[in-house]
């Protein structure tokens, strides 16, 4: 198996090749929650176009576009668009704010805390080391 970004080692997983473990163990989540009726269907690596292509002054310019890692359908009927990271770059930092000015999903950013009980936000979990850390000095 081929190294996917930031060294994560690629993975196959029910004949699908993930960019990590922990992308192919959160599809292996969401068999459960559709197995369980809570998520209707889910797509992999949807993509979505941020920018389109355009040109100016005679010069071309490529689109800019997005491929996520999920979008998961929901049985109350909201969506939402699911990435796997375990770290946050500039560069998606910018495309995560081009995505929610332009589509009406909810751009998860996820990964997996043992300590934290799971699946969490990148945003919960600094929040969540943050309080332990407070908690350690005080």
């Amino acid at each position: 198996m081929g190294k996917a970004k930031y060294g994560n080692k690629k993975v196959v997983h029910d004949g699908i090749t993930f960019d990590s473990a922990i992308e192919a163990r959160y599809y292996d989540h969401l068999k459960n929650l559709q197995a369980q009726g809570v998520v209707t269907a889910f797509e992999l690596q949807p993509r979505f176009v941020l920018l389109p292509k355009f040109e100016k002054n005679g010069k071309k310019y490529r689109e800019i576009g997005y491929n996520a890692d999920f979008t998961v359908h929901y049985a109350d009927g909201r969506t939402e668009v699911v990435d796997i990271k375990g770290m946050v770059t500039q560069q998606f930092e910018l495309r995560k704010k081009l995505f929610e000015y332009r589509y009406p999903h909810e751009l998860k950013l996820l990964t997996y805390s043992k300590i934290d009980s799971g699946w969490i936000t990148h945003d919960e979990l600094k929040k969540a080391r943050k309080a332990r850390k407070e908690a350690k000095a005080g």
